[in-house]
């Protein structure tokens, strides 16, 4: 009975087995405890900035790419996509990935508020490194998230690098054994984009009209990546002083008997360093080189805002002010403020500081910071981010710009009595709640020049701002465009994409796996095949006769 059951298994190996193959294949795969769904990712991701200045590109110049995921040190060739933790990478690896890699994916910090003093420089000083001049491949940075997390670690402890194999054995098992990833970002060309610089300006009439005091600032924010580029102290604590000024002053001068001598002009620019100040370019040349305008007819001096959320002032000039001069008289008020004096260097690519712009055309200007130098890294940084101390110092910094101000239009002295010196207090008063609404609100909007030169004037930001100083003055709205035949700068898009990361076997694994069914396949055919004889033999050894079929 046995024997019968036998031959009738031999019979099915003889004529149906290939079969019965296209049946269990389909099930060994169903079976398979790999998850197609798990094996793919989507992200957002924001490409590094690109533009021209002058005529020399800065920035990322690529966008799209698809190519295979490898960590800072395991990378080869221009086939790997370079993933890693941007407080990871030094500045000689992206030099050197900048050459010969693929593309470049970042991941930043997971808070950037426990990076140490160490890490936030390396940042800065990378940041500076990769800006400067323009990078042919594809560069992405992504937020920090617990599957990129997961991707970078496997990507670390990989075996698939062949450097540190000990024999070609190992290292093919090592290439086989490991898991890599497909990184896609389909995105388009990078186009130029149509940008329009905005400037708002307007101002309270003082009781003799003349002089005029200038009060300007910068509001956009400035990093390698536009669309994170938040700015808090350079420049949205400069703007918010401005803000908080104008309200001040317009109340002095809403009533005829304080109203002060001098005429004051509040002026907010939408480009700053990153562009060379090109919108106060602009706004300067429409006032002044205009036989209609009469707004900088008689300047005392300007007042430049940037940078104000840290402890202490100083006044940056290209020129020292002489002591019988308005400027000497306001530097002199501001009590502890250094002088940094810093002559303009037309050379450079960039002018130093806002009040330069100012300074060309043979104005008295400087400019109030509590950074010390404007190679300050943190004035182009991702890490410009709101601090738990900045508010307070933006609130002293204020207060004592008012002060002084004041104190230098209404000539008022240390010699004052109690009575005189609360009503001085009073007026002068910081409205703290609306600098800090201003501030959270300022910081937490993108403000690149990608995004307030280019997106609707009338929504976001711009139009924000606008409506703020309007509740003080009549404001006066300027575009300026930039020149078509020589652009003195030019933003491309696009800056943001989404990406897709594949979870693959390395190329290798899928030609090994070939060549291992191929043999098991052709060891399987070839039992098929000597099984009958194999059974004749096994019956005669049994039963001690042939099996006749």
């Amino acid at each position: 009975m046995l024997f019968d059951q036998a031959d009738g298994f031999a019979e099915i190996f003889k004529g149906f087995l290939p079969y019965y193959l296209l049946v269990v294949f389909p099930i060994l795969i169903i079976m398979s405890p790999m998850n197609p769904v798990e094996a793919s990712h989507e992200f957002s991701v924001y490409r590094m900035q690109q533009y021209d200045l002058h005529t020399v590109p800065h920035g990322c110049r690529s966008a799209t790419f698809n190519l295979e995921g490898r960590s800072l040190t395991s990378w080869s060739t221009s086939r790997h996509c370079v993933v890693g933790n941007i407080q990871d990478i030094t500045i000689d690896q992206f030099v050197e990935i900048r050459k010969r890699a693929g593309a470049l994916l970042l991941v930043l910090p997971k808070n950037d508020t426990l990076l140490t003093q160490e890490e936030k420089e390396h940042i800065y000083l990378l940041e500076m490194a990769m800006i400067q001049e323009e990078i042919n491949i594809p560069v992405y940075f992504a937020k920090w998230s617990p599957d990129f997390d997961d991707m970078i670690k496997d990507l670390q402890h990989s075996r698939i690098t062949d450097e540190k194999s000990g024999t070609a054995l190992e290292a093919m098992f090592n290439t086989v054994s490991s898991n890599g990833y497909q990184i896609v970002v389909s995105a388009p060309n990078p186009q130029k984009l149509e940008s329009k610089a905005v400037s708002f300006h307007g101002k309270l009439v003082g009781r003799s009209g003349t002089p005029t005091i200038v009060v300007a600032a910068h509001y956009d924010a400035s990093s390698m990546i536009p669309d994170l580029s938040y700015g808090a102290d350079s420049n949205a604590s400069g703007a918010v002083a401005l803000l908080e000024l104008a309200r001040i002053f317009s109340r002095l001068y809403s009533s005829p008997s304080v109203r002060g001598g001098p005429t004051l002009v509040f002026a907010l620019m939408s480009t700053g360093h990153s562009l060379n100040y090109f919108t106060t370019k602009k706004w300067l040349e429409e006032q002044l080189d205009n036989a209609d305008s009469s707004l900088l007819q008689d300047v005392s001096f300007v007042m430049c805002l940037d940078s104000l959320s840290s402890e202490g002032l100083v006044t940056h000039v290209s020129k020292p002010p002489k002591p019988s001069t308005a400027a000497h008289s306001l530097h002199t008020r501001l009590g502890s403020a250094r002088l940094n004096h810093k002559k303009i260097n037309l050379a450079d690519e960039l002018l130093a500081w806002h009040h330069e712009r100012f300074s060309i055309r043979r104005m008295t200007a400087f400019t109030l910071s509590s950074l010390q130098s404007h190679k300050d890294a943190s004035r182009s940084s991702i890490l410009d981010s709101p601090r738990e101390d900045a508010l307070r110092h933006l609130v002293d910094n204020i207060r004592t710009i008012g002060r002084a101000l004041a104190s230098h239009i209404y000539n008022i002295t240390d010699e004052v009595n109690d009575e005189d010196a609360a009503l001085y207090d009073d007026a002068l008063s910081v409205e703290e709640t609306s600098v800090k609404q201003w501030y959270n609100y300022l910081a937490s909007q993108s403000r690149s020049p990608h995004v307030v030169t280019v997106a609707n004037q009338d929504a976001g930001v711009n139009s924000a701002l606008e409506l703020a100083m309007s509740r003080y003055m009549e404001v006066t709205t300027s575009v300026h465009a930039v020149d078509k035949r020589e652009p003195e700068y030019v933003l491309y898009g696009t800056t943001r994409a989404t990406l897709y990361v594949y979870s693959v076997k390395p190329a290798v694994f899928d030609l090994i796996l070939t060549l291992a069914i191929g043999a098991y396949l052709t060891l399987v055919y070839f039992a098929i095949q000597v099984f009958p004889q194999f059974y004749t033999e096994y019956a005669k050894v049994v039963t001690g006769k042939e099996k006749v079929y």
